[in-house]
């Protein structure tokens, strides 16, 4: 992918975000602060204002920009979260102009990381990264494999989709969730589920 690519998948998940707004809301409504949806779109409004004033190739420059976009106007943990995810993984790209299949998997490697180290937490807490590495791990199997491009891409987001759906079977013990205790058995995890959004917007785009 070059940097317009890159650009114009930003833009698509933005849309994504727009779209599945009231359902993630919903979703947060039950477990969390009630504001996940509200607060993704109106980050990605910011990200996609901020991209249509950012001339350049570098897509470093554009998953950074995106991330601090994220950061600056998503409320909750979730800014913090996806802002640290855009950045680091804009840091491993700097100054690149084009980027891979390895490229977007040691994006989504090091995305994991800082999520990771932001959140203080890992997989089995019912947070994003129960999406995250299922996919991240489902697509360096596929990709060892010699699947193309769009097969791991869908390796990864069947995986992340498996992912949401084991947040239901499990305690929340990160953010607000974590104060329903046992009554968050049977509730699928915002950020996981929006992660998942993200990352079959990625799927599509690149498979057209």
């Amino acid at each position: 992918m070059k940097a317009q690519e890159v650009t114009d998948i930003i833009r698509a998940i933005g849309k994504k975000i727009e779209e599945e707004k009231d359902f993630l809301t919903e979703l947060d409504n039950v477990i969390g602060d009630g504001d996940h949806g509200i607060n993704m779109a109106r980050g990605f409004q910011t990200v996609l204002t901020k991209l249509d004033s950012l001339a350049t190739d570098d897509i470093g420059n554009i998953l950074k920009t995106t991330g601090m976009a994220l950061v600056s106007t998503v409320g909750g943990a979730s800014g913090p979260l996806y802002g640290t995810a855009f950045m680091k993984a804009g840091a491993l790209m700097a100054g690149k102009t084009d980027m891979s299949v390895d490229d977007f998997l040691a994006c989504l490697d090091a995305a994991v990381e800082g999520v990771k180290m932001r959140g203080r937490s890992t997989q089995g807490e019912k947070t994003m990264l129960d999406a995250m590495i299922p996919a991240l791990e489902a697509m360096r199997q596929a990709k060892e494999e010699g699947l193309d491009t769009a097969e791991i891409l869908l390796k990864g987001t069947q995986a992340a989709e498996a992912g949401v759906e084991y947040t239901k079977t499990i305690i929340a013990t990160k953010g607000r969730a974590s104060y329903l205790g046992e009554r968050s058995i049977g509730h699928q995890d915002p950020g996981a589920t929006s992660f998942t959004d993200m990352l079959d917007t990625v799927r599509l785009c690149v498979s057209r």
